[in-house]
Parts: structure tokens; C-alpha cells; sequence
């Protein structure tokens, strides 16, 4: 299985929507919410090269960036092919 961060917040409506596709890909994934904890809103920012937008996601420790990229990963292939890379 694979290892799926998503740092997000209480009211985000894409954090929503990458969870979505996620869970329609069949996949499980750990949340980190920076507007709970500001110490993860730090390391979000130095894990995504200082992108400040939610979600931000990382497949394997490997960033995939915000939704909009999740979808771009999904609709190429890179999706599945960084889901396989747990196995």
C-alpha cells in the first residue's frame, strides 16, 4: 500500500476533492491539518518547496503537488504509476 500525505484544512473544498479521487482509486491516505497545527504548516512548506495552498500531497514521500496536479497525474498514468511504486 501506498504511504498518501495530504496537508490540508477544515474548509477546503479541493482537499475534499483529491480525497475523492483518492478513495475512488481505492486508496487510503493520512491527513495533516495545518490549521490545527501550525508546526505542520511549517513542514508542509519545506516538504513542498514553499507552496502555501492546500492540499498539498506526497505519494512515497514523493510530491505531487496540489489538486490540480493530482488530477494532471491521474489523467496521464503518473498517478498509478507513483501508487505502484510502494509495491
Amino acid at each position: 500500500m501506498s504511504k498518501i500525505e495530504i496537508y490540508s484544512t477544515a474548509v477546503c473544498p479541493y482537499c475534499v476533492a483529491a480525497k475523492n479521487l483518492l478513495k475512488a482509486r481505492g486508496q487510503e491516505w493520512s491527513e495533516l491539518r495545518i490549521d490545527a497545527d501550525p508546526a505542520l504548516r511549517d513542514s508542509m512548506l519545506a516538504r513542498s518547496g514553499g507552496r502555501r495552498t492546500v492540499p498539498q500531497i506526497f505519494i512515497n514521500d514523493q510530491h505531487v503537488g496540489g489538486y490540480d496536479d493530482l488530477v494532471a497525474a491521474d489523467r496521464s498514468g503518473r498517478l498509478k504509476e507513483l501508487l505502484g511504486s510502494a509495491a
